[in-house]
């Protein structure tokens, strides 16, 4: 991965909707996001969880669009999260999918820090590096 030069903060607010599972034992869920901030315009994408997050083991992973603009420059590129609870204990890793830049975002690489707070409200810092 190139060195992640650039840093955005941004915001997004999400709906899901539940749908059928893939595999017996989990549960899916297609979303929409609205991005705002250094990351402004839409998101779509689905995901796949199993587990039991009320004992506090669990795992997840989605896959996700994003359509607009990042400082200014225009595009699309996917991203991807891999999720984890063990003991009420969460670790996520959550990155943009290399090769899906296209537009002025093509040849995007980086990965995204995420906080929720206790309002729900997902705040986003993205460290990410584009070819010059």
């Amino acid at each position: 991965m190139n060195e992640l030069q650039h840093q955005a903060r941004a915001r997004f607010e999400i709906q899901m909707s539940p749908s059928d599972g893939v595999v017996g034992g989990t549960d899916r869920f297609d979303f929409t996001k609205k991005w705002t901030g250094a990351m402004a315009g839409s998101g779509e994408g689905v995901m796949l969880s199993a587990g039991d997050p009320g004992s506090g083991t669990a795992g997840y992973v989605a896959i996700e669009r994003f359509d607009g603009s990042l400082d200014g420059r225009y595009g699309e590129f996917a991203l991807q999260q891999f999720g984890t609870m063990t003991g009420g204990h969460q670790q996520l890793r959550y990155e943009i999918v290399p090769g899906s830049g296209i537009g002025e975002l093509h040849g995007i690489t980086g990965v995204v820090h995420l906080e929720v707070d206790a309002s729900g409200n997902h705040e986003v810092l993205l460290r990410y590096a584009l070819p010059h």
